[in-house]
Protein backbone atom coordinates (compact mmCIF):
# COMPACT_ATOMS: atom_id res chain seq x y z
CA UNK A 1 0.00 0.00 0.00
CA UNK A 2 2.98 2.60 0.86
CA UNK A 3 4.73 1.73 -2.08
CA UNK A 4 1.39 1.95 -4.30
CA UNK A 5 1.14 5.72 -2.50
CA UNK A 6 4.53 7.09 -3.02
CA UNK A 7 4.18 5.60 -6.55
CA UNK A 8 1.07 7.41 -7.02
CA UNK A 9 2.67 10.24 -5.76
CA UNK A 10 5.71 10.57 -7.96
CA UNK A 11 3.35 9.92 -11.02
CA UNK A 12 1.77 13.16 -10.47
CA UNK A 13 5.20 14.97 -9.59
CA UNK A 14 6.49 13.95 -12.77
CA UNK A 15 3.20 14.90 -14.43
CA UNK A 16 2.51 18.20 -12.88
CA UNK A 17 6.18 19.25 -13.73
CA UNK A 18 5.82 18.19 -17.34
CA UNK A 19 2.36 20.50 -17.33
CA UNK A 20 4.85 22.87 -16.41
CA UNK A 21 7.39 22.15 -18.61
CA UNK A 22 4.58 22.89 -21.57
CA UNK A 23 2.49 25.48 -19.86
CA UNK A 24 5.74 27.98 -19.58
CA UNK A 25 7.98 26.93 -22.22
CA UNK A 26 8.80 29.46 -24.49
CA UNK A 27 7.31 29.82 -27.88
CA UNK A 28 10.06 30.71 -30.80
CA UNK A 29 11.86 33.60 -30.72
CA UNK A 30 10.03 34.37 -27.26
CA UNK A 31 11.96 35.63 -24.46
CA UNK A 32 13.55 33.09 -22.54
CA UNK A 33 15.16 31.64 -18.89
CA UNK A 34 16.11 29.22 -17.44
CA UNK A 35 14.91 28.63 -13.92
CA UNK A 36 15.85 25.44 -11.71
CA UNK A 37 12.90 23.76 -10.03
CA UNK A 38 14.18 21.02 -7.53
CA UNK A 39 15.91 18.76 -9.81
CA UNK A 40 14.89 19.75 -12.77
CA UNK A 41 15.90 23.08 -14.90
CA UNK A 42 13.57 24.17 -16.98
CA UNK A 43 13.26 26.87 -20.16
CA UNK A 44 10.60 29.45 -19.33
CA UNK A 45 8.86 32.27 -21.54
CA UNK A 46 9.56 35.26 -19.61
CA UNK A 47 6.08 37.43 -21.21
CA UNK A 48 4.43 34.30 -20.44
CA UNK A 49 5.35 34.16 -16.46
CA UNK A 50 4.89 37.96 -15.99
CA UNK A 51 1.14 37.28 -17.65
CA UNK A 52 0.49 34.76 -15.35
CA UNK A 53 1.91 36.78 -11.83
CA UNK A 54 -0.45 39.27 -12.70
CA UNK A 55 -3.73 37.07 -13.18
CA UNK A 56 -5.99 37.57 -10.21
CA UNK A 57 -7.06 33.77 -10.67
CA UNK A 58 -2.81 33.02 -10.06
CA UNK A 59 -1.45 35.91 -8.70
CA UNK A 60 -2.72 34.90 -4.65
CA UNK A 61 -0.65 32.00 -4.78
CA UNK A 62 2.15 34.29 -4.89
CA UNK A 63 1.10 36.93 -2.04
CA UNK A 64 3.80 36.44 0.88
CA UNK A 65 6.35 34.11 -1.20
CA UNK A 66 10.12 35.01 -1.27
CA UNK A 67 12.65 34.49 -4.09
CA UNK A 68 16.73 34.83 -4.32
CA UNK A 69 17.69 36.90 -7.28
CA UNK A 70 21.13 38.25 -8.88
CA UNK A 71 19.22 42.14 -7.80
CA UNK A 72 18.74 40.65 -4.22
CA UNK A 73 15.98 38.80 -2.11
CA UNK A 74 12.52 39.37 -3.70
CA UNK A 75 9.23 39.43 -1.48
CA UNK A 76 5.57 39.72 -3.37
CA UNK A 77 2.50 40.59 -2.29
CA UNK A 78 -0.67 40.38 -3.70
CA UNK A 79 -3.22 43.27 -3.76
CA UNK A 80 -6.57 41.56 -4.21
CA UNK A 81 -8.76 45.13 -3.80
CA UNK A 82 -6.19 46.79 -6.49
CA UNK A 83 -6.11 44.24 -8.36
CA UNK A 84 -1.95 44.36 -8.44
CA UNK A 85 1.03 43.16 -7.73
CA UNK A 86 3.45 44.56 -5.29
CA UNK A 87 7.22 43.63 -5.65
CA UNK A 88 10.25 44.28 -2.78
CA UNK A 89 13.74 43.94 -3.37
CA UNK A 90 15.50 45.17 0.13
CA UNK A 91 18.20 45.23 -0.18
CA UNK A 92 18.92 45.65 -4.12
CA UNK A 93 21.69 45.73 -6.82
CA UNK A 94 22.05 46.32 -10.19
CA UNK A 95 24.71 46.23 -12.83
CA UNK A 96 24.88 50.05 -14.57
CA UNK A 97 28.13 49.57 -16.79
CA UNK A 98 27.64 53.58 -17.99
CA UNK A 99 28.10 54.09 -14.17
CA UNK A 100 31.44 52.18 -13.62
CA UNK A 101 32.13 48.57 -12.72
CA UNK A 102 30.31 49.02 -9.41
CA UNK A 103 26.53 47.92 -9.13
CA UNK A 104 24.40 50.68 -8.41
CA UNK A 105 22.99 49.37 -5.00
CA UNK A 106 19.62 50.73 -3.30
CA UNK A 107 18.39 49.73 0.70
CA UNK A 108 14.78 49.08 -0.31
CA UNK A 109 13.28 48.96 -4.04
CA UNK A 110 9.58 48.84 -4.24
CA UNK A 111 7.57 48.30 -7.57
CA UNK A 112 3.64 47.79 -8.01
CA UNK A 113 2.36 45.39 -11.28
CA UNK A 114 -0.45 46.22 -13.01
CA UNK A 115 -1.27 44.49 -16.30
CA UNK A 116 -3.87 45.47 -19.15
CA UNK A 117 -3.23 42.57 -21.61
CA UNK A 118 0.07 43.87 -22.81
CA UNK A 119 0.35 47.44 -21.51
CA UNK A 120 1.71 47.06 -17.44
CA UNK A 121 1.48 49.95 -15.68
CA UNK A 122 2.72 50.74 -11.91
CA UNK A 123 4.73 52.93 -9.16
CA UNK A 124 8.00 52.52 -8.16
CA UNK A 125 9.82 53.77 -4.85
CA UNK A 126 13.10 53.57 -3.38
CA UNK A 127 13.72 54.22 0.39
CA UNK A 128 17.63 55.44 2.25
CA UNK A 129 18.37 53.35 5.04
CA UNK A 130 16.64 54.55 8.07
CA UNK A 131 18.37 57.85 9.96
CA UNK A 132 20.51 58.75 7.18
CA UNK A 133 20.21 62.71 6.70
CA UNK A 134 17.39 64.23 5.08
CA UNK A 135 16.48 61.09 4.27
CA UNK A 136 12.55 60.11 2.49
CA UNK A 137 11.69 58.23 -0.89
CA UNK A 138 11.90 58.75 -4.24
CA UNK A 139 8.74 57.56 -5.88
CA UNK A 140 7.84 57.66 -9.51
CA UNK A 141 5.55 56.02 -12.05
CA UNK A 142 6.56 53.76 -14.93
CA UNK A 143 4.93 52.25 -17.55
CA UNK A 144 5.48 49.03 -20.03
CA UNK A 145 4.81 47.13 -23.22
CA UNK A 146 4.92 43.69 -23.08
CA UNK A 147 5.70 41.47 -26.18
CA UNK A 148 6.86 38.01 -26.59
CA UNK A 149 10.26 39.08 -27.63
CA UNK A 150 11.03 42.27 -24.58
CA UNK A 151 9.31 44.66 -22.31
CA UNK A 152 9.74 48.35 -23.01
CA UNK A 153 9.91 49.74 -20.36
CA UNK A 154 9.66 54.30 -19.60
CA UNK A 155 9.89 55.45 -15.89
CA UNK A 156 9.77 58.57 -14.57
CA UNK A 157 11.29 60.03 -11.14
CA UNK A 158 9.13 62.41 -9.90
CA UNK A 159 11.02 65.88 -8.60
CA UNK A 160 12.39 65.72 -4.98
CA UNK A 161 15.25 67.55 -3.15
CA UNK A 162 18.54 66.62 -4.58
CA UNK A 163 19.70 65.76 -0.53
CA UNK A 164 16.85 62.85 -0.74
CA UNK A 165 18.49 61.68 -3.91
CA UNK A 166 21.93 62.18 -2.15
CA UNK A 167 20.27 59.73 0.82
CA UNK A 168 19.42 57.11 -1.44
CA UNK A 169 22.24 56.09 -3.97
CA UNK A 170 24.43 57.23 -1.79
CA UNK A 171 23.55 56.99 2.33
CA UNK A 172 27.24 56.72 3.88
CA UNK A 173 28.46 60.04 1.85
CA UNK A 174 30.35 61.26 4.60
CA UNK A 175 29.84 64.99 3.54
CA UNK A 176 25.98 64.57 3.74
CA UNK A 177 26.73 65.30 7.32
CA UNK A 178 27.66 68.68 6.54
CA UNK A 179 26.61 69.69 3.46
CA UNK A 180 23.71 71.64 3.30
CA UNK A 181 22.09 70.63 -0.43
CA UNK A 182 19.85 72.75 -2.01
CA UNK A 183 17.74 72.29 -4.92
CA UNK A 184 15.82 69.78 -6.62
CA UNK A 185 15.78 66.35 -9.13
CA UNK A 186 13.80 64.33 -11.15
CA UNK A 187 14.42 61.79 -13.69
CA UNK A 188 12.99 59.66 -16.99
CA UNK A 189 14.21 56.72 -18.01
CA UNK A 190 13.85 54.21 -21.22
CA UNK A 191 15.27 50.80 -21.58
CA UNK A 192 13.97 47.55 -22.73
CA UNK A 193 14.46 43.87 -21.36
CA UNK A 194 16.07 42.05 -21.80
CA UNK A 195 18.91 44.20 -22.89
CA UNK A 196 21.88 42.62 -21.76
CA UNK A 197 25.16 44.31 -19.97
CA UNK A 198 25.26 47.16 -22.70
CA UNK A 199 20.81 46.94 -23.45
CA UNK A 200 20.07 50.34 -24.68
CA UNK A 201 19.05 52.95 -21.45
CA UNK A 202 18.12 56.33 -21.82
CA UNK A 203 18.53 59.05 -19.53
CA UNK A 204 16.72 62.47 -19.28
CA UNK A 205 17.67 64.17 -15.53
CA UNK A 206 16.21 67.13 -14.37
CA UNK A 207 18.17 69.94 -12.17
CA UNK A 208 16.78 72.95 -10.53
CA UNK A 209 18.30 75.67 -8.52
CA UNK A 210 21.28 73.00 -7.06
CA UNK A 211 23.10 74.41 -4.36
CA UNK A 212 26.06 73.50 -2.37
CA UNK A 213 27.13 74.59 0.60
CA UNK A 214 29.35 73.79 3.74
CA UNK A 215 32.23 71.66 1.97
CA UNK A 216 35.08 74.50 2.59
CA UNK A 217 36.02 74.97 -0.91
CA UNK A 218 36.34 78.58 -0.23
CA UNK A 219 39.59 77.98 1.26
CA UNK A 220 40.68 76.60 -2.48
CA UNK A 221 41.27 81.02 -3.09
CA UNK A 222 44.25 81.07 -1.46
CA UNK A 223 45.38 77.12 -2.57
CA UNK A 224 49.11 76.57 -3.88
CA UNK A 225 49.86 73.90 -6.48
CA UNK A 226 52.20 70.59 -5.84
CA UNK A 227 52.66 71.13 -9.66
CA UNK A 228 55.34 73.83 -9.23
CA UNK A 229 54.97 77.80 -10.27
CA UNK A 230 51.94 79.08 -11.66
CA UNK A 231 51.55 79.98 -14.93
CA UNK A 232 49.03 83.20 -13.30
CA UNK A 233 47.43 82.93 -17.28
CA UNK A 234 44.37 84.99 -17.60
CA UNK A 235 40.70 83.33 -19.23
CA UNK A 236 41.99 84.90 -22.50
CA UNK A 237 45.12 83.50 -22.99
CA UNK A 238 46.12 81.13 -26.01
CA UNK A 239 46.58 78.05 -23.12
CA UNK A 240 43.34 78.66 -21.51
CA UNK A 241 41.20 79.42 -24.57
CA UNK A 242 42.54 75.61 -26.01
CA UNK A 243 42.13 74.11 -22.77
CA UNK A 244 38.22 75.27 -22.77
CA UNK A 245 37.99 74.12 -26.49
CA UNK A 246 39.67 70.95 -25.25
CA UNK A 247 37.91 70.19 -22.10
CA UNK A 248 34.30 72.00 -21.63
CA UNK A 249 33.57 74.68 -24.11
CA UNK A 250 30.68 75.60 -22.51
CA UNK A 251 31.79 76.34 -19.37
CA UNK A 252 31.32 79.55 -18.93
CA UNK A 253 27.81 78.73 -19.50
CA UNK A 254 26.83 75.74 -16.95
CA UNK A 255 26.82 76.14 -13.47
CA UNK A 256 29.47 73.15 -12.46
CA UNK A 257 28.06 70.35 -14.40
CA UNK A 258 27.02 69.82 -17.79
CA UNK A 259 23.47 68.17 -17.98
CA UNK A 260 24.36 67.65 -22.14
CA UNK A 261 27.64 66.63 -21.68
CA UNK A 262 26.96 63.89 -18.66
CA UNK A 263 23.65 62.79 -20.79
CA UNK A 264 26.10 61.95 -23.83
CA UNK A 265 28.50 60.35 -21.69
CA UNK A 266 25.91 58.01 -20.41
CA UNK A 267 24.85 57.07 -23.59
CA UNK A 268 27.85 56.26 -25.16
CA UNK A 269 29.01 54.55 -21.76
CA UNK A 270 25.78 52.42 -22.01
CA UNK A 271 26.58 51.23 -26.22
CA UNK A 272 30.27 50.88 -24.88
CA UNK A 273 29.45 48.75 -21.86
CA UNK A 274 31.67 50.35 -19.75
CA UNK A 275 33.44 53.73 -18.74
CA UNK A 276 34.28 55.54 -22.26
CA UNK A 277 33.50 59.04 -22.25
CA UNK A 278 33.65 61.64 -18.92
CA UNK A 279 31.35 63.97 -18.85
CA UNK A 280 32.98 66.00 -16.38
CA UNK A 281 33.21 69.67 -16.86
CA UNK A 282 36.51 71.44 -15.95
CA UNK A 283 35.34 71.87 -12.33
CA UNK A 284 34.45 68.50 -11.84
CA UNK A 285 37.64 67.55 -12.92
CA UNK A 286 39.26 69.95 -10.56
CA UNK A 287 37.28 68.60 -7.94
CA UNK A 288 38.58 65.01 -9.04
CA UNK A 289 42.22 66.40 -8.92
CA UNK A 290 41.92 68.19 -5.15
CA UNK A 291 39.32 66.13 -3.53
CA UNK A 292 37.81 63.07 -4.47
CA UNK A 293 40.19 61.09 -6.27
CA UNK A 294 39.83 59.31 -9.71
CA UNK A 295 38.19 56.23 -8.54
CA UNK A 296 35.35 54.82 -11.29
CA UNK A 297 32.27 54.69 -8.76
CA UNK A 298 28.78 56.12 -8.46
CA UNK A 299 29.73 57.24 -5.19
CA UNK A 300 33.21 59.34 -6.36
CA UNK A 301 30.85 60.96 -9.09
CA UNK A 302 28.65 62.33 -6.76
CA UNK A 303 30.81 63.37 -4.66
CA UNK A 304 32.85 65.28 -7.36
CA UNK A 305 29.61 67.02 -7.97
CA UNK A 306 28.74 68.18 -5.09
CA UNK A 307 32.42 69.78 -4.70
CA UNK A 308 31.59 71.44 -8.33
CA UNK A 309 29.14 72.93 -7.39
CA UNK A 310 30.18 74.79 -4.32
CA UNK A 311 33.01 75.53 -6.16
CA UNK A 312 31.54 77.50 -8.50
CA UNK A 313 29.89 79.37 -5.68
CA UNK A 314 32.97 80.09 -3.26
CA UNK A 315 35.65 80.52 -6.08
CA UNK A 316 33.82 81.46 -9.50
CA UNK A 317 34.82 80.50 -12.96
CA UNK A 318 38.31 82.69 -12.91
CA UNK A 319 39.88 80.64 -10.07
CA UNK A 320 38.29 77.64 -11.33
CA UNK A 321 40.18 77.70 -14.61
CA UNK A 322 43.58 78.98 -13.18
CA UNK A 323 43.40 76.20 -10.50
CA UNK A 324 43.03 73.73 -13.10
CA UNK A 325 45.57 75.21 -15.31
CA UNK A 326 47.97 75.02 -12.33
CA UNK A 327 47.18 71.11 -11.19
CA UNK A 328 46.30 69.51 -14.47
CA UNK A 329 48.43 66.58 -15.74
CA UNK A 330 50.42 66.83 -18.50
CA UNK A 331 51.43 63.46 -19.09
CA UNK A 332 55.42 63.33 -17.36
CA UNK A 333 54.70 66.88 -15.67
CA UNK A 334 51.83 68.47 -13.77
CA UNK A 335 50.43 72.29 -14.19
CA UNK A 336 50.51 74.28 -17.29
CA UNK A 337 53.62 76.62 -16.58
CA UNK A 338 55.85 73.13 -16.07
CA UNK A 339 54.30 71.64 -19.18
CA UNK A 340 55.12 74.94 -21.40
CA UNK A 341 58.99 75.00 -19.86
CA UNK A 342 59.06 71.39 -20.28
CA UNK A 343 57.81 70.58 -23.63
CA UNK A 344 58.53 73.98 -25.26
CA UNK A 345 61.06 75.35 -23.06
CA UNK A 346 59.23 78.74 -22.74
CA UNK A 347 56.59 79.80 -20.08
CA UNK A 348 53.06 79.21 -20.81
CA UNK A 349 52.46 82.78 -20.99
CA UNK A 350 54.65 83.16 -24.15
CA UNK A 351 53.08 79.55 -26.30
CA UNK A 352 52.25 80.38 -29.81
CA UNK A 353 48.75 79.37 -30.64
CA UNK A 354 49.61 76.23 -32.13
CA UNK A 355 51.28 75.40 -29.08
CA UNK A 356 48.91 76.01 -26.68
CA UNK A 357 46.51 73.92 -29.26
CA UNK A 358 49.22 71.12 -28.66
CA UNK A 359 49.31 71.23 -25.35
CA UNK A 360 45.98 71.49 -24.85
CA UNK A 361 44.83 68.41 -26.96
CA UNK A 362 47.07 65.94 -24.78
CA UNK A 363 44.74 66.24 -21.88
CA UNK A 364 42.09 63.90 -23.26
CA UNK A 365 44.64 61.12 -22.26
CA UNK A 366 48.14 62.75 -20.77
CA UNK A 367 50.05 59.88 -20.37
CA UNK A 368 48.90 57.76 -23.98
CA UNK A 369 50.07 61.34 -25.82
CA UNK A 370 53.35 62.22 -24.46
CA UNK A 371 53.44 58.53 -24.95
CA UNK A 372 53.06 59.14 -28.71
CA UNK A 373 54.60 62.23 -28.97
CA UNK A 374 57.77 60.59 -27.69
CA UNK A 375 57.92 57.89 -29.89
CA UNK A 376 56.13 59.06 -33.13
CA UNK A 377 57.22 62.60 -32.44
CA UNK A 378 53.68 63.95 -32.92
CA UNK A 379 50.34 63.85 -31.59
CA UNK A 380 46.82 62.75 -32.75
CA UNK A 381 46.30 64.99 -35.83
CA UNK A 382 42.54 65.02 -35.54
CA UNK A 383 42.44 65.90 -32.31
CA UNK A 384 44.94 68.68 -32.36
CA UNK A 385 42.43 70.38 -35.29
CA UNK A 386 39.74 69.35 -33.47
CA UNK A 387 40.29 71.19 -30.81
CA UNK A 388 42.10 74.16 -32.93
CA UNK A 389 38.45 74.51 -34.74
CA UNK A 390 36.79 74.87 -31.15
CA UNK A 391 38.76 77.91 -30.19
CA UNK A 392 36.35 80.65 -29.08
CA UNK A 393 36.97 84.66 -29.03
CA UNK A 394 38.87 85.08 -31.98
CA UNK A 395 38.14 86.47 -35.42
CA UNK A 396 38.00 84.76 -38.49
CA UNK A 397 41.46 85.81 -39.64
CA UNK A 398 43.22 84.75 -36.56
CA UNK A 399 40.85 80.82 -36.42
CA UNK A 400 42.75 80.48 -40.12
CA UNK A 401 46.28 80.99 -38.83
CA UNK A 402 45.75 79.24 -36.31
CA UNK A 403 44.66 76.15 -38.11
CA UNK A 404 47.53 76.65 -41.07
CA UNK A 405 49.99 76.64 -38.27
CA UNK A 406 48.63 73.43 -36.60
CA UNK A 407 48.76 71.82 -39.52
CA UNK A 408 52.16 72.87 -40.25
CA UNK A 409 53.17 72.43 -36.71
CA UNK A 410 56.31 69.77 -36.01
CA UNK A 411 57.38 69.84 -32.67
CA UNK A 412 60.30 67.89 -31.90
CA UNK A 413 60.19 65.92 -28.09
CA UNK A 414 62.55 67.98 -25.76
CA UNK A 415 60.93 66.35 -22.62
CA UNK A 416 63.98 63.97 -21.87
Amino acid sequence: MLWSLLALLLTAAVALALIVKIALAPAKDEWAMQRRIGPLTLDLGVPTLIRLATTPWFAPWLDGRRFDTAHGPVQLHWNEERRQLQVRCAPCQAAVPALGPQPLRLEHLGITVRRDAGRLAGELEAVPPQGTPNGGPLQGRWTGLLTQRDLRVEADLADAPIARWYAVLTPELPELQRAQIGGTAGLKVQFTLPGGAAGPLGVQPRVAQFTVAGLGTEAMLGARTACGPGAGLRADSWLARAVIAAEDQRFFQHPGYDLVELAAAFDRNQHKGGIDRGGSTITQQLAKMLVTGSERTLERKLREMLYAVEMEQTLGKARILQLYLDNAPWGRVCGAEAAAKSYFRRSALRLEPAQAVWLASMLHAPSLAAERWAREGALDPQRVKWVAEGVRGISRAQRESLLRAVDKARYPWLAD
